[in-house]
């Protein structure tokens, strides 16, 4: 990494992590690609396969699960550190997507969530 990244999502967890999993390093692997991140909004997930440093962000590559439909994708870490959801009625106040600082890699199978693994068997159970 260069270091011109600058946004609340980009951590040393993160740069370090994504060393070792550029784009396109886990093609092919279904279920036993390395989940190497996860962040979370509500209850939309975004579990991280891969990622690259492309110009002043960083293009992360994985599954997001919880919004409107299961799908894999890339997502951009400067969009996703402005997004804000209002929950003031709710007495939460602005939430922001966070990144889970105690999640460990591990492959896609061994993740507990019931839509993301229901999302992998549609994708590669025969």
């Amino acid at each position: 990494m260069t270091g011109t990244i600058n946004n609340r999502l980009v951590t040393p967890e993160l740069e370090k992590a994504i060393k070792d999993y550029p784009l396109y390093s886990q093609d092919s692997k279904e279920k036993d690609a390395v989940c190497i991140a996860m962040f979370s909004i509500g209850s939309a997930k975004w579990y991280v396969l891969e990622g690259q440093e492309t110009e002043n962000d960083l293009t992360l590559y994985g599954i997001v699960v919880g919004l409107f439909e299961s799908e894999y994708g890339y997502f951009s870490t400067n969009e996703m550190s402005q997004i804000t959801i209002d929950a003031s009625r709710f007495g939460l106040g602005r939430l922001h997507i966070e990144q889970k600082k105690d999640f460990e890699a591990c492959r896609l199978s061994e993740i507990e969530d019931e839509e993301l693994q229901r999302f992998l068997s549609r994708m590669y159970d025969k």
